[in-house]
């Protein structure tokens, strides 16, 4: 299960070490090792956010997550997105940025950084709007129950999350976009940037969200269906996991997922800047720990993790929740990568840590912890 799972992953590390020692030395082989270790420190709690998703898919769009979502992953946002951040910045085409890259890689960095507001606007209200809608929704399994009840009794509310998400980006073009950071350590005005920036994420995530939820309701008629084919895989010896969405809603799924990954990754783009500037070390480092992300995904579906510890998704969200607000902080202030990783990590830590006691407790009660939940069943091995 492990090497079926991780065996790609694995292939390519060791072909993308290779390459980086064969063409530009060791220099090159330590520093994408280390942005494939910042990669995924960065990006574990997107993998468990994906995997709460992916496990509504059937296997043939999980397949399809594994080799074009990783195309779209690497090449589109570890290779292209840089590049894109700059010809637009700069105003110049992206045969231009490429070669600026190249030629001239401190002022490439130069350009990326001042584009960041925008960026940490964008991918902020994003990641925001996941979070809000997350704590906002009523749950049969409550984390930090002292929170999450009051929270969903407001969530009746209509759009109060859209409402509390523009709010936090008024501010944040009042008070943290007037004196926006900038290479060198010099200030700007970008409240405008910061505004439009945010609003065109708020909006992306209400189109691509919408959509997926559309879809995904249209099939509730076919749920009846749906069981039928669950029993019969079982009846037949088959994994009941892997009968899920399909067609158009399973379409909208996957490209939800690309634009949440997108929004994950634009922190580490962005902290990769702090280790080096050459973009091909960074697209191959970054693309490596991608890798590990989309494998790590498919993993937690198929053990059903998200099943037997049924807080990881609240300590993920809790994870994207922080990092929307970290984000929206750095367009004025610095703040390094490791807090920024350490932050999700120590909340995903926790959730899982609470969920290994929670079912504990219900083993030594005999399967009822008193609050009607049952006994979850094992972990399932491949």
């Amino acid at each position: 299960m492990l090497l079926r799972t991780f065996g790609w992953s694995f292939g390519v590390t060791v072909a993308g070490l290779a390459f980086a020692a064969f063409a530009w030395g060791w220099e090159a082989f330590a520093l994408v090792a280390m942005l494939s270790i910042l990669e995924i420190s960065l990006s574990f709690d997107n993998a468990v956010v994906n995997a709460g998703v992916l496990k509504k898919m059937n296997a043939f769009w999980q397949k399809i997550f594994l080799t074009i979502g990783i195309l779209i992953a690497v090449f589109g946002m570890r290779l292209v997105f840089p590049v894109v951040i700059v010809a637009i910045s700069a105003k110049v085409g992206p045969i231009e940025a490429v070669q600026l890259a190249l030629d001239n890689p401190d002022q490439y960095q130069q350009l990326v950084t001042d584009a960041h507001p925008a960026i940490a606007a964008f991918g902020g209200m994003f990641l925001l709007m996941i979070f809000l809608d997350f704590i906002f929704e009523e749950r049969e399994h409550k984390w930090l129950a002292w929170l999450e009840r009051p929270l969903a009794k407001l969530g009746k509310v209509d759009m109060l999350s859209v409402c509390i998400a523009l709010i936090l980006l008024l501010l944040s073009a009042m008070y943290l976009a007037t004196e926006a950071h900038q290479h060198g350590g010099t200030h700007a005005d970008k409240s405008g940037t910061v505004l439009l920036s945010g609003i065109a994420g708020l909006i992306t995530y209400l189109i691509v969200g919408g959509l997926s939820g559309h879809f995904e309701n249209k099939l509730e008629e076919e749920e009846e269906k749906e069981q039928e084919a669950e029993e019969a895989a079982k009846r037949a010896g088959k994994d009941p996991s892997m009968v899920g969405l399909a067609g158009k809603a399973a379409f909208f799924m996957f490209l939800y997922l690309e634009v949440l990954d997108a929004s994950f990754s634009f922190d580490g783009v962005i902290g990769a800047f702090a280790i080096t500037n050459e973009i091909f070390w960074m697209a191959l480092g970054l693309g490596i720990g991608a890798m590990y992300v989309r494998s790590l995904t498919v993993y937690l579906v198929r053990q059903g993790t998200l099943d037997d510890y049924v807080y990881l998704e609240h300590g993920a969200h809790y994870a994207i929740g922080a990092l929307a607000v970290i984000l929206l902080v750095t367009i004025r202030y610095e703040i390094n990568e490791v807090i920024t990783g350490l932050i999700g990590v120590c909340l995903i830590a926790a959730s899982f840590w609470s969920s290994v006691r929670r079912n504990r407790r219900l083993e030594a009660e005999g399967g009822d912890g008193g609050d009607g939940e049952k006994q979850p069943e094992p972990v399932k091995q491949g």
